[in-house]
């Protein structure tokens, strides 16, 4: 386990290195953001609602009945053909939402201190794999890569590798123009899970898949930021007559539009996904992040590693989150699929209940606790000491307000890792750190007392 000191010289010896830093490319990625999470909700409209993705769900509907909220979300999305993931580059101000990796490097800097100082703690494998799922437009996995070659010296006889996770060949382009400057090759080999690789600026080895079960096994620190979000979800209300899903079906007074109802009766997700002790009355819960954290904490159980979840969410609380964004506003998520991003808040309580207690969890806890336990403050004040720009310190003082204001990103987006048992005891013993504060803030950003 690595000691405070020890992560104190970590921190220091990233913070005194005055790297070229990344502006805000416009003043107006903080304002895009806010109206992300917070409008009120002057829908977007489309000149054209009929899109070949409606046609496409009103054909599946009239040929097969109602579908579930999960299975249009799945088509929006992911259609291999029409899916919104699929050819558009949704990022930053010019497309539906920014990212927090988009507003500040300290971000991804601060990230990329975790990931070493886990990897420290687990005693220094000789081997290092950072996986990332959803990399986006590959702006967080640079600004950790940054940070590695800035810690060499500490990282040189570790054998580092990239493995990025991505359905999308639109953005996974712009991963590798990000990341290796347009330096690839596709994989020839039909059989290989890979489907491209490159190498970094840096020189270390960079791989593509489309599935995490494609990732080699072995000691692997895994992130997902901004991921979970976008999973199908099945959504539940609950009635007189029990519990019935909600579906989504063609509205009978509009024939070229869509409307939510309730089954009429239980339907197998009804019979499974709902908790004996439910207590509210409309429920949310997405199996595929389920499968995911089994698959996660089963890795991090026998390779070791460590994942850390990056994401807006809740603990259990929370109801009626599903919601659709474009062009960062509010936009009816029946209307024009897939034209829009859709999404809904992680319940990081089912996601620790998925684990089946082959882990520890921490969090969630929320990002502005997080990154101040990193250090954020003494990095801005550092960037902000090493240059005399005024441009740059407004971007870098108003980056820093949208990560850490509670009314902004702060306090909406959370943090949640997984941990092996044997990183908190030399036994087989689990561990539950929600009732431990001691050892949770032997992990880095999530107690006050690993930078103090």
């Amino acid at each position: 386990m690595a000691r405070l000191p020890t992560r104190r010289a970590l921190l220091a010896a990233v913070l005194g290195v005055s790297w070229q830093q990344r502006l805000l490319g416009h003043h107006g990625v903080a304002a895009a953001w806010r109206r992300r999470c917070f409008s009120a909700g002057s829908k977007a409209e489309d000149s054209s609602r009929v899109t070949p993705m409606l046609k496409h769900l009103m054909f599946k509907i009239k040929s097969t009945g109602p579908i579930t909220v999960a299975e249009y979300m799945r088509e929006v999305l992911t259609n291999p053909v029409k899916g919104y993931y699929i050819h558009h580059d949704m990022l930053g101000e010019r497309g539906d939402f920014v990212t927090s990796p988009e507003i500040s490097q300290i971000f991804g800097e601060l990230i990329g201190i975790w990931y070493v100082s886990e990897w420290m703690a687990t005693g220094k494998p000789k081997t290092l794999q950072l996986v990332e799922l959803g990399p986006g437009r590959g702006t967080l996995t640079d600004d950790i890569l940054r940070v590695f070659n800035q810690l060499g010296s500490l990282l040189n006889k570790c054998d580092i590798s990239i493995h990025l996770v991505e359905v999308s060949p639109k953005l996974s382009e712009i991963q590798a123009l990000t990341l290796t400057g347009g330096k690839i090759q596709p994989e020839l080999d039909v059989t290989s899970p890979v489907y491209m690789k490159g190498i970094s600026k840096a020189g270390i080895p960079i791989f593509w898949y489309r599935e995490l079960q494609d990732v080699p096994q072995g000691t692997s620190f895994y992130l997902a930021h901004e991921f979970f979000d976008a999973l199908p979800i099945h959504k539940f209300q609950r009635t007189e007559r029990g519990w019935r899903e909600v579906l989504i079906d063609i509205d009978p007074e509009a024939p070229d539009q869509l409307r939510f109802v309730l089954a009429p009766s239980a339907t197998p997700a009804t019979e499974n996904f709902i908790q004996s002790k439910e207590v509210r009355d409309h429920v949310e819960v997405c199996p595929d992040a389920g499968i995911l954290i089994q698959r996660l904490a089963c890795r991090i159980q026998e390779d070791g590693g460590a994942a850390l979840i990056a994401d807006y969410g809740h603990n259990g609380n929370k109801t009626d989150t599903f919601r659709s964004f474009r062009s960062h506003e509010l936009h009816d998520a029946l209307i024009a699929p897939g034209t829009a991003d859709l999404t809904a808040d992680v319940d990081f309580s089912y996601l620790r209940i998925m684990t089946q207690g082959r882990v520890a969890t921490l969090g969630p806890l929320k990002q502005h606790e997080f990154l101040k336990n990193m250090g954020i403050d003494v990095r801005l004040q550092v960037l902000l000491q090493n240059s005399s720009d005024k441009a740059m310190h407004k971007h870098l003082l108003q980056g820093y307000d949208m990560l850490m204001n509670p009314k902004k990103m702060g306090d909406r987006f959370h943090f949640f890792a997984l941990l092996p048992h044997q990183r908190f005891a030399h036994s087989d013993q689990k561990v539950d750190l929600r009732h431990s504060k001691a050892l949770s803030a032997t992990v880095a950003g999530f107690g006050e007392l690993v930078w103090k």
